[in-house]
């Protein structure tokens, strides 16, 4: 597939619905979709239908009044795209309150391309050992040792919630894979097919810095490929820092477009 293929199915299968799966409750405003999660507020949309100007102020303005007023949700995130148009939408989510986060990388690849066997070798501290998360007597402790990792690193505070991670374990919503050296959880990170679609997405992939460039985050994104495959997915997608970029492109994804977060807060 082409970079625009997989950019035309990325708009085409991931956006709007795909991205309200799991809301607690989704409201429909002209070309957005207005979702509520447990973890605060979510803006989607396939693109903009050509709003600009003061009919786009409006749309924004009435965004922020409804997660303000309407919800009680802490924040609210409206996640654009680098080839949205309008190209002046971030000046005008920022002059509305909303602050921009970093930029990330949109990356699409075959599952196939990434499903490689890593060999690792032992650490001073003890060999690699890459494992799936299983529902049982000990998923509460793996899950919180990785999610407590991942905030190390993140260090956002806006990740998802043990409950919720909980509970997408124990529906089969995602697969949560560790990397664990010496019984410590050194990387993780979660597989999530996207339903009726081509894609599942592989999120969170985050190494302790001093466990870094020893190969344990590409081992950790080729097991969740393997098990994509395995699934019958095809497409793997992945938001990603130009920390992780290099080793999503060396495994054979490609840069579609990107990413901002633009972020409201009580």
């Amino acid at each position: 597939m082409t970079t625009t293929d997989l950019l035309a199915a990325y708009d085409e299968q991931l956006r709007t619905d795909a991205e309200m799966n799991r809301a607690i409750d989704v409201q429909r405003e002209g070309p957005l979709h207005w979702g509520v999660f447990d973890h605060g507020g979510f803006v989607s949309y396939r693109d903009l239908g050509g709003l600009d100007g003061a009919d786009l102020d409006a749309l924004v303005e009435r965004t922020v009044a409804h997660y303000r007023d309407d919800t009680d949700v802490d924040s609210f995130e409206w996640k654009s795209r680098g080839h949205d148009l309008p190209a002046d939408l971030g000046e005008r989510l920022v002059a509305h309150g909303l602050v921009a986060e970093p930029a990330e990388t949109v990356m699409i690849g075959e599952a196939s391309l990434l499903a490689v066997d890593v060999p690792l070798a032992d650490t001073p501290e003890g060999p690699v050992v890459v494992r799936r998360i299983e529902p049982g007597p000990g998923a509460v402790d793996d899950l919180t040792r990785m999610l407590a990792a991942q905030e190390s690193v993140f260090g956002t505070g806006r990740g998802p919630s043990l409950a919720s991670s909980l509970a997408e374990l124990e529906g089969g919503d995602s697969e949560f894979w560790v990397a664990e050296v010496g019984g410590r959880i050194v990387s993780g990170g979660r597989l999530t097919p996207v339903p009726g679609t081509d894609f599942a997405g592989v999120w969170g992939g985050s190494t302790l810095p001093e466990f870094r460039g020893r190969g344990i985050y590409r081992a950790l994104v080729a097991a969740r490929a393997r098990s994509a495959v395995a699934r019958g997915i095809r497409l793997i997608h992945s938001d990603c820092t130009d920390m992780s970029r290099p080793i999503l492109e060396r495994s054979g994804l490609r840069a579609v477009t990107t990413t901002t977060p633009y972020v409201w807060e009580r």
